[in-house]
Parts: C-alpha cells; structure tokens; sequence
C-alpha cells in the first residue's frame, strides 16, 4: 500500500513536468489523419531543431497521515535554479554581556582590594602568602626583579583573553565588540605595567638603605587608579551598550523617545556628572598619595574658615625654585590637595543630586529610579568622605570610601546606558 501511494505521488509530479498541455486539458484529443497531413515537411524540421529549455523540477515530500502509519505526498518541492549562500548573521551570544559584567566585578574588587593595601601599607605588589616571610617586603633590588618575574607570570589576564578570544572566534560578533574586546586587553597589559611602574616608585636607594616602609609616587598612584578606572568602565560600558543595543532592536519605538529635549537635557548632565566623578575620584588619589587626610580632621571648616590659610595653600616648601607655583602645590601640598578634593565633591555632590529633579520629565520610569539611586549613591559617598575625615581616616571607613567612588560610577553608568542612543552595533544587527 505504501508503495503504490509512493509510485502514484511520483509518477503524477512527474507527468505534471512532462506533459503539462496535456495535463491541464480536460479531455483527451487524438490527432486525425488530415491534422497530421496538413503538417508539412518544413514544419516538422523546425519541432526537431527547437530547443528544449530546461524547467524547475518537482518532487513531492512526504508526510505521516493521520489515519494511518504510512506516507504519502502531500505537496512537492522545487529545487532552486542556483544555489547561492547567505553571508553569516551577525550574532551576540546572551552570555557576552554577563561575562563583561563578571570580569568589571573584578576590577572592582582589585581596585579595593589595591585600596586596602595602599592603606595598610602591607607592600607592594607581592604575589606569594606567606605567613612569616610574607609580612616582610622585599629589600634589595634582586629581590624585587625576582618579584616582578613571578607577578608577570601570574595568571590575572587569563580569566579575560581565553573567553574574549572564544567569543571572538566562535560567534560572529558585530564589528565594533571585537575591536572593543581587544583594547580592553591591551588596557590589562597596560594597567599591569603601570602597576610595575608605580611600585619602582618606591624603590628609591635611600629607602632600601635605610630599610624603611616603600612609599610610592603620588602621580604614579594616580595614574595607576584612574587606569584602573577606565578598564572598568571600559568593560561596564561595554555590556550596558550590548544588552541596550538589543533592547532598542527589539522595541524600537524607543528611539523616537531619546529625541526628546528632556532626555537630551538629562542625558547631557549625566555625562557631566560622570566626568566630575572621575576628576574627584582622581585628586582622592592624590590625597591618599600625600596622606592628606591626616591634615585638618574637621569639617566644613578648615582651621578658622572654609579656606586655609594662603600660605598654607601656597607654599614654597612644595615648588621647585622657590616660586608659588600652583600646579605643583595642587600635586605636592597636602593641604592644597585635601582642599581641591572638597572643593570637588561639593560641586560634583550638587550636580549629582539634581538629576532625579530633571528626570521627572523623563517618559523612562528606569532612568527615573537610577536617577534617584544615583544620588543616593552620592549622599553615601559625602557621609564615608566627611566621616572618614574626622575619624583619622580608619582603614575600613577609607576601604569604604573608595569602594564608594566606584559604585558611584557605577550608577551613573547605568543611568546614562538608559539614555544612551543606539550605536553602530544596531546596524549591524539589523542586517
């Protein structure tokens, strides 16, 4: 029964090709003898030269038939002309994302983890616990080039290269995550020599001679915390962008929505508050340098007003030549620099809790509740800074402090991600 329901769907695809005159006719017609006469010889020559084109050639595909176990046609199939290929859809696994967030959340615990020994001054950059030798840094230069050996095999950027590396060559990613992927890897090697150049910082012959505790540069200290930075928000920003990008392609009546004054208006303060951040966050490195901090541990005053003395603020001790130079006293004065820090955590506390004032107007209910959470963050922040300022500045209310300034960050990155408008990765994701 099979066989016959196969060799019927078969022979009626076939014969549908063949003859299809004779198929779409509705009764059969034999050819008389005068039809064929009036044929002449000139006529038949021309059917045998004619050429046959070739046409699309059915078969029919089978389905299981619900009243039994059998097959039989149900409708058939054309196989296409040419065949061509399509080029490769670009593709952004759902795992991306949340890998860049794992690999921010540990920059992040570094950059506290970094903060805490900067505080403790339990020495520079030591890469092996141990529980007696360990509490005693390394003293001859020897000694530190064996541990740089050792920190320049260990096995930080492994957790960031192989997966880029997978995701980058198992998925065809759109153009811009890869170019993003491999600057931030460069950024880890970078971050790792400026991590190597701090620390020579503090190898000066006069503190190896003396055996004393290694302090290091301030502006090396400085670099160092806002590179860290940057290869945070690098990754953060990264995968905010991935996860916006597919949520603006799946509803994309969005974008009509961040054309809309108030949403530029906000999106323009968040960016200005996220660099006031930065730049505050960069003169702390510079207090913590200076150990500016333990100078003037009252607030809001600063002696008898909000303002040093000028000589204080100026001074000559700090210049080289001998002149009131205000870059180096900024860089090199404790007290200038403990001053310019509070100057911009006012300025920049003040911008920050305005912007949930200005998201009111703002059709997003997410960028509305970031925006508060943004300066929630911020009050947070003030209180530990004011805090750890009149307590002497106590290890864990400073591990705090810092730890705050990044989480700061982080919300506003969220808040602008809420805002952000599309970038080149939905062009390609449209394609």
């Amino acid at each position: 029964m099979a066989s016959a329901g196969l060799s019927r769907g078969l022979w009626n695809s076939i014969r549908s090709q063949v003859s299809p005159i004779a198929s779409r006719s509705s009764t059969p017609t034999i050819a008389s003898t005068s039809t064929l006469r009036a044929f002449s010889s000139t006529s038949i020559k021309s059917l045998r030269s004619a050429t046959i084109r070739p046409q699309p050639f059915n078969l029919p595909y089978f389905t299981p038939s619900s009243k039994s176990t059998f097959f039989f046609p149900s409708h058939t199939f054309t196989f296409p002309r040419t065949l061509t290929t399509t080029p490769a859809i670009p593709e952004i696994p759902r795992s991306l994302p949340y890998w860049l967030y794992g690999c921010s959340a540990l920059v992040f615990g570094i950059i506290v983890i970094g903060g805490v020994t900067r505080l403790t001054e339990s020495g520079l950059s030591i890469v092996e616990w141990k529980p007696f030798k360990g509490i005693i840094p390394p003293i001859t230069a020897e000694e530190w080039e064996a541990e740089w050996e050792k920190y320049r095999i260990s096995p930080e950027g492994i957790i960031f290269i192989i997966p880029a590396a997978y995701y980058t060559i198992r998925y065809k990613l759109p153009k811009p995550i890869p170019i993003k992927l491999a600057l931030i890897g460069l950024g880890i090697g970078f971050q790792g020599f400026l991590g190597w150049w701090m620390v020579k910082s503090g190898l000066e012959q006069e503190i190896i001679d003396n055996n004393s505790v290694p302090r290091v540069s301030q502006y090396r200290l400085a670099t160092h915390l806002s590179a860290a930075f940057l290869l945070y928000l690098g990754m953060l920003s990264t995968a905010i962008g991935i996860q916006r990008d597919m949520k603006l392609l799946k509803n994309p009546n969005i974008l009509s929505q961040l054309t809309l004054p108030s949403v530029k208006r906000l999106r323009g303060m968040v960016h200005g508050a996220g660099m006031m951040v930065f730049l505050t966050a960069v003169t702390g490195a510079f207090v913590a340098g200076l150990d500016a901090g333990l100078v003037y541990n009252e607030w809001p005053t600063m002696g008898d007003g909000f303002i040093p003395p000028s000589n204080e603020l100026m001074d000559e001790h700090y210049t080289r030549g001998g002149t009131k130079s205000i870059w180096r006293n900024i860089t090199e004065n404790p007290v200038t620099a403990q001053f310019d820090h509070r100057m911009l955590a006012y300025t920049t506390f003040s911008l920050v809790v305005s912007l949930p004032f200005i998201a009111r107007k703002v059709p997003f209910a997410t960028s509305r509740r970031l925006a508060g959470l943004t300066a929630a963050a911020a009050i947070t922040q003030v209180t530990l800074g004011i805090t750890t300022l009149l307590y002497l500045v106590p290890v864990p209310l400073a591990a705090m402090h810092q730890a705050g300034s990044v989480v700061l960050l982080t919300c506003i990155m969220a808040l602008g991600g809420s805002l952000r408008k599309p970038s080149r990765m939905l062009r390609h994701l449209r394609r």
